[in-house]
């Protein structure tokens, strides 16, 4: 079984940043591709960013290219969103999740395992 455990959350100033961790238990971490989610109010939930097995290769939404990065260190089995230039629109509840495949892909479906999320909420 897999547990994904999020944190990092938390209340911040339009233009501030925050970084979001996700630290997987289970074997065989660094198998798979990794995403992050997010999830607004009255909204359905929707793709973030995503990074392959090793690390190589990242995978965001247009609109948050150049503010959001997705890393992962595979020895801590581990994923983090930094986000930088935060916007109210951005906040939302944030959800890590692990793909059924090496390389990631925004598709929602395609994820088996969900973390229980962390609250993000950025003040204008």
């Amino acid at each position: 079984q897999v547990q994904l455990d999020e944190s990092g959350g938390g209340l911040v100033q339009a233009g501030g940043s925050l970084r979001l961790s996700c630290a997987a238990s289970g074997r065989r971490f660094s198998d798979y591709a990794m995403g992050w989610f997010r999830q607004a109010p009255g909204k359905e939930r929707e793709f973030v960013a995503a990074i392959n097995w090793s690390g190589s290769t990242t995978y965001y939404v247009d609109s948050m290219k150049g503010r959001f990065t997705i890393s992962r260190d595979n020895a801590k089995n581990t994923v983090y969103l930094q986000m930088n230039s935060l916007k109210p629109e951005d906040t939302a509840v944030y959800y890590c999740a692990r793909h059924r495949r090496a390389i990631g892909t925004p598709r929602l479906e395609e994820y088996d395992y969900w973390g229980q999320g962390t609250q993000v909420t950025v003040s204008s």
